[in-house]
């Protein structure tokens, strides 16, 4: 813990001259900017993600292009723009006269609960409050959430963001465990086995929280968030948002333009009981403990040339108690695992490998992109199919943008995940971030033994007013087990054991009102063929449909 407080110590040590708050996953500027990206207009590093507002707000400054944009992008761009004044005034050097409001606009003529700003402090607040309603396998179901969302600074100092929402769910057809869909896990409040009177109904709550600091060549955070890494609409290999969030040290380092490193360090949820941290207390029930679980992984990523990117990144998963090795931005991860582990795979950890290659506008308007995961390679496997253990993912995917029509666009992708990857005999390492009734990948949410083809195409009628029409097949093996995974050579084949091919057909409709009120409706067709022993396939059909009203995301 020591090397953690001489990082925070640090970022005072050097001159400190802008604040950094995070915009949340799943904002629509985080599209909007990389649709600009992918048209070449400005230049947007988002392999790791979320990004620092001020480092938004520059690149709203950069779009600023007359000839360059559509009349719907100007419109958007000026939409944005409303949302970032304490940003331009940074950037500008201004200093903000002292100014609050409730249920006010701002200098910009953005509403507001309630904002505060003067030259110390700055503080936006925003409720979060939402209502969904639809139907599931024809049955009703219900979704009520509430909470609040703020973010400020304090003085060219300190960047704060807190984000709380409480959950209700109704309905006979809740998908209480959210494992094969893209849906965010949860850490549910009910638990069937104790409180079975509530099958119909599931609560739960998220929080997120970052406090960072900043200087002119990187920024350091503090937090619990979610994060993305690489790109993919299906699904993201490395790290994705199906797990719940996590808290986190977070490093980012900027020291010329065509390179950065990430590090983070996280605290994850084993659910694996400590056996031997039980005991008995007075009142006649069990006190015990999980088993401590943490992530660390760091990436490079270079900008050999405009619209080029190139990353390589290394993770590992390890348990029981912190290494200081794995505090260590810039340790290869792998040889130190060696070192604590002296070379036993029993006492290991779970490494990974990761890289990726983005290019936007080397072809007009268009993004190609693609992800390699490795878990593990036997190298003399190669060559050799007797000894073939190899458990890796891949990812490919393009998207074109206003062409041939301004406004449409158009993506494509395809990925395949080797049978084991994210999994490991070692319960409290694998790829995997606990919640109360499951655990979850970090990465792909279909998770191993699996691949997926996807399209979808999104067509923008006005600024705030979106349609997006997708479909994606799925084919799924069996996960298999702990000792097919360590000893068995070759490894099962590619989609092994009985198969399960998914075939999904969906269409979304979203208008954006004002900033942060949005109006959502989605139907979303999925047809099940499961494979029975006898080689035969059973089909079932499910349909979805929703219509939700929300404020905040």
């Amino acid at each position: 813990m020591k090397f953690i407080f001489s990082l925070i110590l640090l970022t005072y040590s050097i001159s400190i001259n802008a604040q950094v708050v995070f915009e949340p996953l799943h904002r629509d500027l985080y599209e909007f900017l990389s649709r600009l990206a992918q048209k070449g207009i400005i230049e947007f590093s988002d392999q790791v993600k979320p990004l620092p507002r001020i480092y938004l707000a520059k690149k709203l400054l950069e779009a600023d292009c007359e000839k360059c944009l559509t009349p719907l992008d100007k419109e958007e761009l000026e939409f944005y723009k409303k949302d970032f004044v304490n940003e331009f005034n940074f950037l500008n050097g201004f200093l903000l006269s002292k100014k609050s409001g409730i249920a006010q606009e701002d200098s910009k003529g953005r509403l507001r609960l309630f904002f505060y700003n003067d030259d110390l402090f700055k503080i936006n607040v925003s409720p979060i409050f939402g209502a969904k309603t639809g139907i599931r396998d024809d049955e009703r179901l219900t979704h009520f959430w509430n909470g609040i969302y703020l973010h400020g600074y304090v003085e060219d100092y300190i960047g704060f963001s807190f984000d709380f929402r409480d959950n209700t769910e109704n309905g006979k057809t809740i998908d209480k465990f959210k494992m094969f869909t893209p849906v965010t896990g949860v850490n549910a409040r009910t638990n069937l086995n104790i409180y079975p009177y509530a099958e119909n109904k599931m609560e739960y709550s998220e929080v997120k929280t970052t406090i960072s600091a900043d200087w002119s060549w990187g920024n350091f955070t503090i937090g619990k968030e979610f994060f993305e890494w690489g790109y993919g609409e299906g699904g993201k290999l490395v790290l994705s948002g199906k797990a719940p969030s996590f808290p986190f040290i977070r490093l980012d380092i900027n020291p010329v333009k065509w390179l950065s490193f990430n590090y983070i360090h996280a605290w994850l949820s084993s659910n694996v009981i400590d056996s031997s941290d039980i005991y008995h207390s007075e009142f006649g029930s069990d006190r015990f403990s999980f088993r401590e679980k943490y992530l660390a992984s760091h990436t490079i990523t270079l900008f050999p040339l405009k619209g080029l990117s190139i990353s390589l990144g290394e993770s590992i998963v390890y348990s029981d108690k912190i290494q200081v090795l794995y505090l260590m931005p810039f340790m290869f991860f792998r040889l130190a695992d060696h070192y604590i582990s002296q070379q036993y795979n029993g006492a290991g950890s779970n490494a990974q490998l990761f890289a990726s290659v983005s290019s936007r506008d080397h072809l007009k308007n268009t993004h190609l992109y693609g992800t390699l995961f490795i878990d593990e390679v036997t190298i003399n496997g190669l060559f050799d199919p007797a000894k073939q253990r190899n458990q890796f993912g891949f990812s490919f995917g393009s998207s074109v943008v206003d062409l041939p029509i301004n406004n449409l666009k158009l993506t494509l992708e395809y990925t395949k995940i080797y049978p084991f990857v994210y999994a490991h005999f070692i319960p409290t390492t694998t790829y995997e971030n606990a919640g109360a009734l499951a655990s979850y990948t970090l990465g792909h949410w279909m998770g191993n033994n699996a691949d997926q083809m996807y399209a979808s195409l999104t067509y923008r009628f006005m600024r705030g007013l979106q349609a997006t029409l997708w479909g994606q097949y799925i084919r799924k093996g069996e996960a298999g087990t702990g000792d097919q995974q360590q000893h068995q050579q070759p490894q099962p084949p590619f989609l092994f054991g009985l198969q399960t091919n998914y075939t999904y057909l969906g269409l979304s409709a979203s208008y954006e009102l004002i900033h942060e009120l949005f109006v959502k409706g989605e139907f979303q067709y999925i047809n099940t063929s499961e494979e029975q022993s006898d080689k035969s396939f059973i089909d079932s059909d499910l349909t979805e449909f929703y219509f939700s009203v929300y404020y905040g995301l």
